[in-house]
């Protein structure tokens, strides 16, 4: 029986594939790429500092806790060689298309001719209207999912590291002219890149998701929690974000300079009624 390892996305989705008859072993990239520094070396002493200096000074993550969580699991793909196949779990959303083309890149760096990788990543299914997500499965559908996983050669994985390399750039004239889109087996790197692009503040300054938080604050009836349930719900219906509750909160404190909390209420100030109006 071919030894099999699993790449997942995230804890959720470990959580649903324990419930599932599928064997194998089990990594968890617990990263969010989409959000802070990065650089083209993935797994490099200098992309390590990057990531340990933005968990601990943004989302108050002490380095202890990162290593144990984040590096301690991914420095284990190091050994992807001591198996024969290794299949990779994500989903359609920017946050785990940047995640993928980072994993691609550090999997290239320790690629083994003796492994077959393959890609199962959900979004498009005929018999639904909206993309899925790998929590939209049931664990008795996942063997059905692994079924229908895509291989990937060598070659994909040189491509996603051009993608990696692309987003590392971060230049919007060339994440808008580069072909995202010319690997089908990498069948939603273009829509995430899309997202990303909305990232880039428009006229007024603020980026997509910075003008639906103000937008949503306007007519003063949400507290904090409300506003970021509307941003999620907002998300899964009219973007690729994939984002959490952290990130989302993050993205309302930042913008403080532009409203006011009445008890839990947050309502506009003058400086962000004059910008959402702009």
């Amino acid at each position: 029986m071919a030894k099999v390892l699993h790449i997942l996305n995230g804890d959720s989705t470990a959580e649903i594939l324990k419930k599932t008859s599928i064997e194998g072993d089990i990594v968890v990239w617990r990263e969010m790429l989409c959000e802070g520094p990065v650089c083209n070396e993935v797994g490099s002493d200098e992309f390590w500092l990057q990531r340990y200096d933005y968990f601990e000074n943004e989302l108050g993550v002490d380095k202890l806790e990162y290593y144990d969580k984040t590096i301690k699991e991914i420095i284990k793909l190091e050994e992807v060689s001591n198996y024969d196949e290794v299949v990779l779990w994500y989903e359609y959303d920017l946050f785990c298309q940047i995640n993928l083309m980072a994993l691609c890149t550090y999997l290239l760096q320790h690629y083994s001719k003796s492994v077959t990788y393959y890609l199962v990543c959900t979004g498009k299914q005929k018999d639904k209207q909206q993309l899925q997500t790998l929590g939209d499965y049931s664990p008795d559908l996942y063997p059905k999912l692994l079924e229908d996983k895509i291989k990937l050669s060598r070659n994909n994985l040189v491509f996603a590291k051009q993608c990696w390399e692309m987003y590392v750039e971060n230049n919007p004239e060339k994440l808008k002219s580069f072909d995202f889109a010319q690997q089908p087996k990498f069948a939603y790197f273009k829509i995430a890149i899309d997202q990303h692009l909305k990232r880039f503040p428009k006229a007024n300054g603020l980026n997509q998701i910075q003008q639906k938080l103000l937008e949503l604050i306007d007519p003063g009836n949400f507290t904090k929690n409300q506003i970021i349930r509307e941003l999620l719900l907002w998300q899964r219906n009219e973007t690729v974000y994939g984002f959490g509750d952290l990130q989302y909160a993050l993205y309302l404190d930042k913008l403080k300079d532009y409203y006011s909390i009445n008890g839990e209420i947050y309502q506009l100030n003058e400086k962000g009624k004059k910008i959402v109006d702009f």
